[in-house]
């Protein structure tokens, strides 16, 4: 018996006894992440990365026994157990690679509540793992994937929620909701899938608003995070731990975290980590029970922006954009050592196995560093693989899609 297969019946068998609840969410791109990248970009004259709108990005988990067998409208099969659609953008159909799956899609865009205020909102699309396509969703305001990709931890459409849902992808339904007293924001599931860690949140994390003198929508100046729940999924059970601010004391106030800045477990699953920004290292570290602890030394090298984090056997860091020996490529990093290897790709997403990865990467003659589609990129080699078609547009533009990966 597997993970999902733990936690469907625990679903199952617990289903009856849940109230129902309210509603929840939205996500968006960093604002700082993005002013320091443009800098460095006009300095470096490179091409380089598009941010990717994610709070804290925890690699996703796959089971990686669905069938392999050739894909259809024009896909590809690259190797055993590969699935590819050079020709799709958005994908129609499953993408995976050696067990690690795009388990969905998001689309966002900024919809306007009043005159002064508007939400960061994703439009959903899930991979049904029976039937191989993807599924438009309104539903949800924010989705984590287990282990398996046959389950996810969503939000409904108004943040912060009061309860977190497990919702069976092949059915499309909830299965069992779990109730929380403090607002929830945003979810990452552990390294394993048995634990669930919910951010939470006074206000709305994704709320936009008009600075003066400006037409642009923006995020607030200060964060309304107030703490984490660490939760036992097959149970529901779990406490919360209140995380202040920096500035909580009135030296900083809440103004220099991203408005959204999740919580997520380390892959031990002995710490809850988070990106900061402005602090000395980025990313800050406390216990299950909410205490500040210094840096864990496997863990130093962690970037809380680059989604793939460490491989599985903990080795490597996932790194950011680098642009030495080609035009667009990334670090990785020795998690034991910090040195350093340059592999293609623009933007790591998702490790699949100890030595690949799933990366964002621009065409080989492209001029635009948007112009993007995955690719599998391998540590020591300079070859890449195309998994899916281009993005079109900028950074921010309505219509491009962001990915959700689940891994073995």
């Amino acid at each position: 018996m597997n993970v999902d297969d733990i936690v469907r019946d625990a679903l199952r068998e617990q289903a009856a006894e849940q109230p129902p609840a309210a509603a929840g969410f939205a996500d968006r791109v960093l604002a700082v992440r993005r002013r320091r990248r443009t800098r460095r970009i006009a300095a470096a004259a490179v091409v380089t990365v598009a941010v990717v709108a994610v709070g804290v990005g925890v690699p996703l988990l796959d089971s990686g026994k669905h069938d392999v067998r050739p894909s259809g409208g024009g896909g590809v099969v690259v190797e055993k157990k590969t699935k590819a659609h050079p020709d799709q953008s958005p994908p129609r159909e499953e993408i995976s690679v050696g067990g690690t799956t795009l388990a969905g899609y998001f689309i966002p865009d900024t919809v306007k509540k009043t005159a002064e205020t508007a939400v960061y909102q994703r439009t959903y699309h899930l991979l049904n793992p029976k039937t191989g396509k993807y599924a438009k969703t309104v539903d949800w305001s924010w989705v984590a994937v287990a282990p398996g990709a046959k389950t996810a931890a969503v939000l409904e459409q108004d943040l912060p929620a009061s309860r977190i849902g497990l919702l069976d992808l092949t059915t499309g339904k909830v299965e069992r909701w779990i109730p929380v007293e403090h607002g929830v924001g945003g979810l990452a599931f552990s390294r394993d899938g048995r634990k669930l860690v919910a951010t939470t949140y006074s206000k709305n994390p994704d709320l936009r608003i008009k600075t003066q003198g400006s037409d642009d929508w923006d995020q607030e100046q200060t964060s309304s995070r107030t703490g984490f729940y660490v939760l036992d999924v097959a149970s529901g059970k779990g406490a919360w731990s209140e995380v202040r601010l920096a500035g909580d004391d009135g030296e900083f106030g809440g103004a220099f975290l991203n408005s959204r800045q999740d919580f997520a477990l380390t892959d031990d699953g002995r710490y809850v980590w988070a990106g900061n920004p402005m602090g000395d290292i980025g990313k800050e570290f406390w216990d299950l029970k909410g205490a500040k602890v210094p840096t864990p030394a496997q863990d130093r090298y962690l970037e809380w922006f680059v989604d793939a984090g460490r491989s599985p056997n903990g080795e490597l860091v996932a790194g950011d954009f680098a642009g030495k020996k080609w035009k667009t490529s990334s670090w990785i990093v020795d998690a034991a050592t910090g040195e350093k290897t340059e592999v293609r790709g623009q933007q790591l997403l998702a490790w699949v196995g100890n030595k690949q990865l799933i990366a964002w990467d621009i065409g080989k003659n492209d001029k635009s560093e948007f112009h993007q589609r995955l690719v599998l990129v391998t540590v020591g080699s300079d070859k890449e693989v195309p998994l899916s078609g281009f993005r079109e547009g900028n950074d921010g533009d309505a219509g491009r899609w962001e990915p959700l990966f689940a891994q073995p």
